[in-house]
């Protein structure tokens, strides 16, 4: 008879992190990136509750990840512990451990209830080499109209699916206001309702040809700024902020 695994003590503490993915760490795939996360863990020897079974693994839950070749300001996941630890000590270690371009920004003890459920929306800047009159038009046909049918390929296959219903809110930053102000870059700031199917902001773009006919360039720049809470307004708000 085959021996039964030995089971694991639950967790003691449980930590939430933010991290960003950076310059061309932003083309590590989600799978690549948990494994270097895993390797960082283990360097600096960060006390890990590991699960269950016949082959244990640390307790790391990720949450919202980015799409691949996304930057981001704002990845979260969450660690269980198997000893009671000081944030900032974690954070320093953790930080330490990563190459640069993953960068933990954020470690704070977790209130429980679950993390991903606090992700609603996204906020994301997207450079695109776009003449500034041709997106305004664009965004705002794009705007008034009822719907954005996009088509992505999915794991389950081809999938149809309508971008605007995702859309809080689109805008045209002003001249300078982006981050490049070359000639003939245009920066839009979008905000995204978190659904199923997920609707990213190259589907927007995808829309904006759809709906506006708007050629968006090669290869567009898009980061994620923030992620979290959607607020009255419109606003992401902060999934690491104390609960009032």
């Amino acid at each position: 008879m085959r021996e039964q695994p030995e089971q694991q003590a639950p967790p003691v503490q449980r930590l939430r992190v933010r991290y960003a993915k950076r310059g061309r760490l932003r083309f590590t795939s989600h799978r690549d990136f948990s494994r270097a996360f895993e390797r960082a863990v283990f360097r600096a020897r960060v006390p890990m509750a590991y699960s269950s079974g016949f082959n244990p693994h640390p307790r790391i839950s990720y949450a919202g990840a980015a799409p691949t070749g996304s930057a981001s300001e704002a990845e979260y996941l969450e660690l269980a512990l198997a000893e009671v630890v000081v944030p900032a000590d974690v954070h320093a270690m953790l930080d330490e451990a990563l190459p640069p371009g993953l960068d933990v920004l954020e470690v704070v003890e977790s209130p429980g209830g679950s993390l991903a459920d606090l992700l609603e929306g996204s906020r994301w800047r997207i450079e695109l080499a776009v003449d500034h009159a041709q997106a305004l038009d664009a965004v705002d046909r794009f705007l008034a109209a009822e719907e954005a049918p996009v088509e992505r390929m999915t794991k389950k296959g081809m999938r149809e699916f309508d971008a605007r219903a995702a859309v809080v809110s689109l805008a045209v930053l002003a001249d300078g206001a982006g981050q490049d102000t070359r000639e003939g870059r245009t920066t839009l700031d979008v905000v995204l309702r978190h659904g199923t199917p997920a609707v990213r902001p190259d589907d927007v773009l995808r829309g904006l040809t759809t709906v506006a006919g708007l050629d968006t360039g090669q290869a567009p720049h898009m980061t994620r700024l923030s992620q979290g809470p959607l607020l009255e307004g419109g606003e992401v708000g902060d999934p690491l902020a104390p609960r009032a």
